[in-house]
């Protein structure tokens, strides 16, 4: 690690943009000639990626990994924990599932999670000049400080100097950088070089006078102002951001409709941006049945507990909706976890996730799917059929569950994790109106979207904006952002390069 420096973003609670200007910096590094690598000690997401080994990782990390260059590592987020309920969470370490713990269990690990952490440091180290950090949460919540692994405890471990970010959108900013600061321990004051306020809008100049105060009561500098942005096409990391909506009472737009279950536990809901930037779709996260109408294509989304989403779905009455849905010539589909739902029943033998053993699916598949002990990830290429016609396409796999069909398949895996062979994967209804997949990432395959979204008669070309040239795009005109409003000079004397 001799050779290697580093900087850690932290920041004064969740949401505050830690993974968007962390994933900034990597890139304006990387445009500077420097090999530079993300890393998170620790991240609680459901929204994950397949690294290029075939373990599971946050995909803000991933994202991170391309502002690199470089393709995912397990190593970029040592330590990742999915909720599957209120109080336990799958622990994965390095990409492998690890265990399941409580809150309680975890906290007593962390100690033993160091190990793992460091270590995947010190290979990222190996093969990179610079690693920019991710925090997690905040620093100062001070019930955690204790074997903490994810703010300044990685930052003691690792000799990090510190930016500590605040939300300004969200009101309170000044209060939350100096009540952040008070909390902290000496020590850890003194690693925080910069403080950078994001998600401004408005008049630079009426912050002014908060600017100054902030430097006179803390004596930090604010090294960066970074304003409030809508229109690139980046990851969301929580599903707090699922707010977007479509009008079900207005008459026909000339948009394909996009109705996604915002279920309680729902994951990989990245898998769903290909229609946020797409002009040609309006695109709504329901909760109620009612929400259904006026929709093209309804779409039951992955979840970390299949089967109490399901209950969730049914006691509120999205079965029969969904039946009326098909009546009234809509298409639904389900992705992993939704993709089970369709089917006959679920059976969780080995009691795997919380919640009921069994029960029966929405009966629109003929299909049974059996939860098992152990977690299959894959990145996969494949062969869609849709409307009589093959599409190439690439995603990854994420479930512990495995699907008996009967009848045709959705598409025919040819290649996992780089291994060629063939394994049928999802279902379909004879018309082509149902359809299931364990393939995250599917729509991020322009041709297959641009034939979906043209076969709902609304005028539109198979020919799909190109969502990776829509990504590639934003990450650069996020490290111009990011130039423009963070004294970059100041970042690079904190991180002696």
């Amino acid at each position: 690690m001799a050779n290697v420096t580093n900087i850690m973003l932290q920041g004064t609670s969740s949401h505050v943009g830690k993974s968007v200007l962390t994933a900034a910096l990597i890139r304006c590094l990387k445009n500077r000639g420097f090999r530079v690598a993300p890393f998170k000690a620790q991240n609680m997401a459901l929204n994950s990626a397949v690294a290029q080994d075939g373990g599971e990782i946050g995909r803000a990390q991933a994202m991170q990994a391309e502002a690199a260059g470089l393709a995912p590592s397990v190593h970029m987020n040592p330590i990742l924990l999915k909720p599957t309920g209120d109080s336990q969470s799958q622990v994965i370490i390095q990409g492998r599932v690890f265990a399941t713990m409580s809150a309680r269990e975890y906290h007593a690990f962390k100690k033993e999670a160091l190990k793992y952490v460091l270590e995947s440091y010190s290979k990222l180290a190996e093969t990179n000049d610079i690693i920019v950090i991710e925090g997690a949460g905040s620093p100062a919540e001070v019930n955690l400080r204790e074997n903490d692994i994810a703010n300044m405890g990685i930052a003691e471990a690792v000799e990090s100097p510190v930016l500590l970010i605040g939300d300004i959108d969200r009101g309170g900013v000044f209060a939350s950088i100096v009540g952040t600061l008070e909390l902290l321990e000496y020590d850890e004051r003194e690693r925080i070089k910069g403080l950078i306020i994001n998600k401004f809008r408005g008049d630079k100049a009426l912050l002014d006078p908060g600017l100054e105060f902030l430097q006179n009561r803390t004596g930090k500098a604010v090294i960066g102002v970074v304003p409030y942005f809508t229109d690139l096409t980046l990851p969301d990391e929580d599903s707090v951001s699922l707010e977007s909506r479509y009008d079900n009472r207005a008459g026909d737009s000339g948009k394909v409709k996009v109705a996604v279950v915002k279920l309680p536990r729902v994951s990989n809901f990245t898998d769903f941006d290909p229609f946020k930037d797409d002009a040609n779709v309006e695109m709504s996260f329901i909760t109620t049945p009612q929400e259904i109408e006026g929709a093209d294509l309804l779409i039951l989304p992955g979840t970390k507990s299949t089967l109490s989403d399901l209950f969730w779905m049914k006691t509120r009455g999205f079965g029969p909706a969904i039946k009326e849905h098909l009546a009234r010539g809509g298409m639904v589909a389900g992705i992993c976890g939704g993709f089970q739902m369709l089917g006959r029943a679920i059976k969780d033998p080995y009691g795997v996730e919380t919640g009921p053993a069994e029960g029966s699916g929405l009966g629109l598949i003929e299909a049974t799917t059996v939860v098992g002990k152990d977690k299959k990830t894959f990145e996969v290429a494949a062969v869609a059929k849709y409307r009589d016609k093959d599409y190439e396409v690439k995603g990854y796999e994420i479930h512990m569950g495995e699907t008996i069909v009967k009848g045709q398949p959705f598409s025919k895996v040819l290649e996992r994790n780089g291994k060629p062979g063939y394994f049928p994967d999802g279902a379909a209804s004879a018309d082509g109106m149902v359809w299931g997949t364990y393939i995250h990432g599917i729509f991020d395959n322009d041709l297959f979207r641009g034939a979906l979204l043209s076969s709902f008669n609304k005028g539109i070309s198979t020919e799909a904006r190109s969502f990776g040239d829509a990504k590639r795009d934003s990450l650069s005109s996020l490290a111009t952002i990011f130039e423009r409003n963070v004294d970059m000079a100041a970042v690079l004397k904190v991180i002696g390069v």
